[in-house]
């Protein structure tokens, strides 16, 4: 009759011939796994090397291996006349010694699962890497303006404020938050807003904030319509929904309302997203006209407008427009905005604005997503904000990358001035490059990578009608940019030869 141990053992180990380790190690490897995770109790006795070797159908001398790796390592105690017998090292009277092979480890993490799951194409990773030195983005901000200095101090200050431990501790809000009350205090006076707490909902990101949103108003099969082009990650997050996309085309204006209203207002529209200050990714700002045009359909015909204003802070030239929202008073949009810009990406926060009923279904949401929240980012931002510190930042910042649109635009006139077209913005930080002459964008990029500049898929656009790159320069200082454009006329060159 077998012993529990030899049992154990056939069902515990394997041995693959096909790779480099030898065997002796791979099965001392898996006993020492046994041995951890206690299926061999301390005390076990192991078979004998010939009862080892005939279980294993190994070789003898592969057997006394095994047991000479598993001793030398501390794992078990080779007793003369009397047999091996299981320990922990640190009871081992043998003195442990590294083993002389370098190994792999024998149990891999499995990569297929055993058993059925549903894999999403929808949410299939965008993310590029590169060596390159130099690269271009699709509009993010300089990190190397983030305040560290004073950021340290603000940072270190909210952490030592006594009410901070009984937030913690709180275990219903009973009244809304400081930061709540700042924020819409903050959107208020910035943005045109007229919103108590209740209407509003801060989140870790604006795509956070519109995955909670998707969550709240999309069914799968609903009707979702965005711009032609539009944002990738958004797209993403409406398909991941089960939403059914239509594009709606832009132009100078804007989203094309006509045409929305004469092949797609028929439809069962349930939402459409709209980047209304700065389209994603053209930079085109939705006209009055169109904006008056569009929040009659959506009073008419009942359907939501997701406002995403992902940039609000960087306007240069005036004032931005004020956002849809500010003026809608049938309850049809839904806002989402971001704050913090001119600090470092994991300090942002984002958050929308809707009527309170959307707000209370997004933030039971929310409370399965994050419960924790962040409450020293709060108190911090609530602090930058009351003491103005967050604008100060963002108008010194917005100084920095009106010089760098600048210095894009006369670099642009110097090297591309017969191959681009181009509008300067008057914010936002990326600008919308199209070639007069349609020319294959992905063997560009990979001639600028050859060049060390990298040109991630997501900032090319192409198809029949369109040859373009949404080029983002707020990461970019004057000389980087001059660096950056003279390799991408290099490496069109190559391309249009």
């Amino acid at each position: 009759m077998s012993s529990p141990v030899l049992d154990l053992l056939v069902k515990l180990i394997s041995i693959d011939k096909s790779i480099a380790q030898p065997v002796y190690v791979q099965v001392a490897q898996q006993i020492t796994n046994a041995i951890q995770r206690g299926y061999l109790e301390k005390g076990s006795k192991l078979p004998g090397t010939r009862g080892l070797s005939e279980l294993l159908n190994v070789h003898r001398n592969t057997a006394v291996a095994i047991y000479d790796e598993l001793s030398s390592q501390g794992w078990v105690n080779i007793i003369p006349n009397k047999g091996t017998f299981v320990v922990v090292p640190e009871d081992s009277k043998v003195k442990i010694k590294a083993t002389t092979q370098t190994i792999n480890q024998v149990y891999e993490h499995p990569k297929t699962p055993g058993f059925p799951f549903q894999q999403s194409f929808n949410l299939a990773s965008t993310k590029e890497e590169t060596s390159a030195k130099y690269s271009i983005n699709d509009g993010k901000p300089d990190l190397r303006l983030h305040p560290v200095h004073q950021f340290s101090r603000w940072y270190s200050a909210a952490m030592k404020r006594k009410p901070l431990i009984n937030k913690w501790n709180r275990t219903s809000a009973l009244a809304p938050s400081i930061f709540s009350t700042q924020l819409c205090n903050y959107l208020n006076a910035t943005r045109g807003f007229h919103i108590k707490p209740t209407h509003l909902l801060n989140t870790r990101s604006t795509e956070m904030s519109l995955y909670i949103v998707s969550q709240v108003l999309i069914n799968p099969g609903d009707l979702v319509l965005v711009g032609q082009l539009s944002n990738y990650v958004a797209n993403m997050i409406f398909q991941q929904a089960g939403a059914k996309i239509k594009t709606v085309p832009v132009d100078d204006e804007g989203l094309d309302i006509g045409y929305l209203q004469k092949h797609l207002i028929h439809e069962q529209i349930r939402c459409i997203y709209v980047c209304s200050n700065r389209d994603y990714p053209t930079t085109t700002t939705l006209s009055t006209k169109r904006r008056l045009q569009l929040l009659e359909l959506a009073k008419i015909h009942g359907f939501a407008i997701i406002e995403d204003d992902f940039d609000h802070d960087f306007q240069f030239e005036g004032s931005s427009m004020l956002p849809m929202a500010s003026a809608d008073a049938n309850g049809n949009i839904i806002y989402l905005g971001k704050l913090g810009q001119s600090l470092f990406p994991s300090f942002h926060t984002g958050f929308v604005v809707a009527p309170e009923q959307v707000i209370t279904e997004a933030n039971n949401y929310l409370q399965l997503l994050d419960t924790q929240g962040d409450l020293i980012q709060e108190q911090m931002l609530s602090e930058l904000i009351s003491e103005g510190e967050i604008y100060r930042l963002k108008k010194k910042n917005i100084v920095t990358y009106k010089q760098r649109r600048d210095a894009l635009c006369a670099l642009l006139e110097e090297h591309f001035d017969n191959i681009l077209q181009w509008q300067m913005p008057s914010g936002g930080l990326a600008m919308w490059l199209r070639f007069k002459k349609p020319i294959s964008l992905l063997k560009l990029a990979e001639e600028a990578e050859k060049l060390d500049l990298f040109l991630p898929k997501t900032i090319l656009y192409q198809d029949k009608n369109t040859c373009a790159i949404r080029f983002g320069y707020g990461n970019l200082n004057e000389g980087e940019l001059k660096i950056v454009i003279e390799k991408l006329k290099q490496a069109y060159q190559l391309v249009a030869a």
